[in-house]
């Protein structure tokens, strides 16, 4: 049995998530190498929780380490497209975390560049960031993975076999992610994120529809590329009085907290994104996909595999229920199997395999670039309220 080593640059949510995930990863021998973060209690934490054989401070400690084959990037989005360069340059295959870059100004600034900084001038960047890391992937000789799980659920995956056992046609594709605001700090402020919600969470079902778009593509065979957009962005609760937001966590300062985009790709057909950080009741996430001769609804949270219903909390304090969701009383649709039905397993068993074979993963380089491009190209429609046709900006640029 081959094993795969593998590292953790950060120790919040998303470390966590793959932590979980890696137990269940099957026909490789996973060693978890080294874990960091910049407070040593935290990294320590994390190490005992997993079973990190080593835990440290300083993330170029695992860049310098011969032991490691793989390093996750499970930092704030300012530090990915450093830090992954920096690893592919070490020798090291890379996972990286959505969204893969973005715009966060100058190096330290705590301005509200949100609002004072023209979106073009942030695309022209953010793409020339992009041009710099596609390089590095390039020379590196090692694989890039993009960590967007929507592309490893066991629905998409499936939507994804009809598509090529039909050869259907695409027509139109919906997609959304709403949440009760976001649990990391600072997400209401630009230069941490490098946007607000419809970056944030709109990168998941974007990248899974563009995942789906590129299956179509591949049976037909002939590229499909977005070719414009319009977009909308809005900060739906600035407007409430701050003890009515006793529910909500979303505090924008210079973000949106609501944000919606529809594609148009080059054969003429749509797509449409919606991302909401106002939203009671739980995660929820899906994907649409409607053809000539099927629809397919990729339910990904909540589903109904379970429902439950409880006249008190009882007993539950210490029973997680789903993301985002603190009420356990009432009916309830808690998540089930929930590393495998959001993909990080099929995504950990992917790249995994992926470093021990040097070989492509489903969602690599290409898929991240393309989200970001879409992304920043939607922002530029929002601030100046027209349709943004991104081969234009890209060649212009």
């Amino acid at each position: 049995m081959k094993q795969v080593s593998v590292s953790m640059i950060g120790s919040g949510f998303a470390a966590r998530l793959h932590g979980n995930a890696f137990r269940l990863v099957s026909g490789l021998e996973v060693r978890l190498r080294a874990c960091c973060d910049l407070r040593e209690d935290t990294a320590k934490v994390l190490a005992e929780e997993y079973g990190y054989e080593v835990c440290t401070t300083d993330y170029r400690q695992i860049l310098q380490d011969p032991e490691t084959d793989v390093v996750f990037v499970c930092t704030p989005p300012r530090f990915h497209a450093g830090m992954a360069a920096e690893a592919l340059r070490a020798g090291k295959h890379v996972v990286c975390e959505k969204p893969l870059t973005g715009y966060f100004g100058p190096p330290g600034s705590q301005e509200l560049i949100g609002r004072t900084v023209p979106k073009r001038e942030m695309f022209r960047s953010v793409l020339a960031e992009l041009e710099r890391l596609e390089a590095v992937v390039k020379e590196s000789g090692r694989q890039f993975m993009y960590a967007e799980n929507y592309v490893y659920t066991p629905c998409i995956q499936r939507a994804a076999e009809f598509l090529r056992a039909k050869g259907s046609t695409i027509t139109y594709m919906r997609g959304e992610e709403t949440v009760q605001g976001s649990p990391t700090a600072g997400a209401g402020l630009w230069p941490n994120i490098g946007g607000g919600s419809l970056l944030r969470i709109g990168c998941h079902p974007l990248g899974g529809i563009l995942y789906l778009k590129s299956v179509e593509a591949a049976v037909k065979g002939h590229p499909v590329s977005v070719e414009s957009i319009v977009a909308d962005t809005g900060m739906l609760s600035v407007g409430i009085p701050e003890a009515g937001k006793r529910h909500l966590r979303a505090r924008p300062q210079d973000v949106e907290d609501f944000g919606m985009a529809t594609l148009t790709f080059s054969d003429s057909t749509k797509a449409t994104i919606f991302a909401n950080d106002n939203v009671l009741g739980g995660v929820r996430n899906y994907v649409e996909v409607y053809t000539n001769d099927s629809r397919l609804m990729c339910r990904i949270t909540p589903n109904d595999a379970l429902e439950t219903y409880f006249p008190d909390p009882l007993g539950l304090d210490g029973v997680y229920m789903s993301e985002k969701l603190e009420e356990k009383t009432g009916w309830n649709r808690p998540f089930v199997a929930e590393s495998f039905t959001r993909g990080y397993v099929g995504q950990l068993q992917d790249f995994l395999e992926c470093a021990a074979e040097n070989r492509r993963p489903l969602s690599g380089f290409p898929l991240a670039r393309q989200v970001a491009e879409t992304l920043y190209a939607a922002y530029i429609s929002a601030e100046e309220g027209r349709r943004v046709f991104l081969s234009e900006w890209k060649r212009d640029t």
